[in-house]
């Protein structure tokens, strides 16, 4: 949750390209230069092992939180659990859906303490990191847990601390592990004997009787592009395979032209021209889409986990929800690939007052039962070991079982979090291909392009992806 593990890492990037053209960017640009890696505010407390960051008696913790599709009462359970250990420390927690906009303008002068940086109004990873706006969280990660059974980086899923490193450095723990895949009702398939399919061309051949049945076998969001991007990537890697999403990833020369992402995407060609998506899906955006899905006007959905709990409100009584996999290309270089990762970004500012109560109040977060709390409330995994396991939901079990047969290797992506633009312009193709506006082959063509600009740009620093 991505890293487009990035959920929305629930929305995430639409105004990311957007960050240095913002009257803001001369405040953000005031950073750089600084100590990302130093706290701004050193009256701290005593450190111990169970104070490892020396949070003051008295101080002041303000946690800014985004209000989207996990909602915010896992983070008024974190609140308790903080201050069950630190009685007098206040935390000043508030919520949002305007990260970009309430928080940016502060962050050379007076930024909160912690930002969970995230949903379609986000600060620019990248950006933020260049301009030295954030600290860098290495030492959280060898903090003890929270509970006391060793550090915090050996209690984390696999792909958290990857997916949160840049140039070396952890910036952002992402704490919402997002499992993606094709969301069904199973009792409707039950009802009509279908079957699940594993493959693309086991869903060519269901479809037909999909839509005899009066449904559409498939619709998307088509406003928010990072969303058709999840599915695009996921056959990517499927279809030709680790290496060649790692080459996109570290702008290798023609990487997007590696044998088999062409004949991969011509699965999603097939479907837009044998028109298998729900009509006027390029029109709805994630709940509206989401929505018709849950009325059984379409058959399969692709979104992450938080799925159940963004739409609890209007879910069925006798939906069962259920996850299965993307489906296979018919010669994969990663049969059974499967998308899972950590997303959801938090954040700690250069220039926070009290530094060491926000990687406090995130050390709470990672706790068994901040873990737990955050599984059992939004119905989504958090990126610590074992968050899930006492969790009773059918829809979270589907995503664990899902998780139990992933093979080592799971399916990520960088470049959208490593350039802003690029990440951009991959949203807008990712819409013209599932629109039927362009080909596969035309997308491919453009993407490279896209690609090739950043490539040979020498003023946007390049990063690369070694794993």
């Amino acid at each position: 949750m991505s890293n487009e593990l990035t959920r929305r890492t629930v929305l995430r990037r639409a105004a990311a390209a957007g960050l240095l053209a913002t009257p803001a960017a001369g405040l953000l640009s005031a950073c750089a230069g600084s100590d990302a890696t130093s706290d701004k505010g050193s009256d701290t407390g005593t450190k111990s092992a169970d104070n490892p960051f020396g949070v003051k008696d008295g101080s002041t913790v303000k946690v800014v939180v985004f209000d989207g599709g996990l909602g915010t009462d896992y983070a008024k359970k974190d609140v308790q659990i903080f201050n069950a250990k630190h009685a007098n420390v206040t935390v000043n927690q508030s919520a949002t859906q305007k990260i970009k906009t309430q928080e940016q303008p502060k962050m050379a002068t007076t930024p909160s303490d912690l930002i969970n940086n995230s949903g379609a109004d986000i600060m620019d990873t990248s950006t933020l990191i260049n301009e030295n706006a954030i600290q860098a969280l290495d030492d959280l990660l060898d903090a003890p847990t929270w509970d006391g059974s060793g550090k915090i980086r050996d209690s984390l899923l696999p792909g958290t601390i990857n997916d949160g490193t840049y140039n070396g450095k952890f910036y952002t723990l992402k704490y919402a592990y997002t499992v993606w895949g094709m969301w069904y009702n199973a009792a409707l398939f039950e009802k009509n004997s279908w079957t699940a399919p594993k493959t693309w061309d086991e869903f060519f051949t269901l479809a037909p009787k999909i839509k005899a049945a009066g449904i559409a076998p498939f619709v998307y969001d088509g406003v928010h592009g990072y969303y058709p991007r999840w599915h695009v990537m996921a056959t990517v890697w499927n279809a030709a395979g680790k290496q060649a999403v790692v080459d996109i990833d570290n702008l290798k020369p023609d990487a997007w032209k590696a044998a088999g992402i062409l004949e991969g995407l011509q699965n999603i060609e097939k479907m837009v021209k044998d028109q298998l998506i729900l009509a006027g899906s390029q029109g709805l955006n994630h709940t509206q889409s989401q929505q018709a899905h849950l009325d059984g006007k379409a058959a399969f959905i692709q979104v992450g986990t938080w799925y159940k709990n963004e739409m609890a409100k209007t879910l069925p009584p006798d939906f069962k929800l259920t996850l299965s996999n993307y489906w296979d290309v018919a010669s994969p270089k990663a049969a059974g690939a499967v998308f899972a990762g950590a997303g959801e970004d938090w954040v700690v500012p250069a220039k926070a007052e009290n530094a060491a109560g926000a990687k406090e109040y995130l050390r709470a977060m990672l706790s068994s039962e901040g873990a737990g709390a955050f599984a059992s409330l939004t119905k989504s995994l958090a990126s610590v070991k074992g968050s899930g396991d006492k969790v009773d939901d059918s829809a979270l079990a589907s995503a664990n079982t899902l998780m139990k047969s992933a093979p080592a290797d799971l399916i990520s992506f960088r470049f959208p979090d490593f350039y802003a633009d690029y990440g951009k312009e991959s949203e807008n193709l990712c819409e013209d291909l599932m629109a039927g506006r362009v080909d596969a082959a035309g997308f491919v063509s453009k993407i490279q392009a896209a690609a090739d600009k950043i490539a040979k740009d020498p003023n946007i620093k390049k990063q690369t992806r070694t794993n």
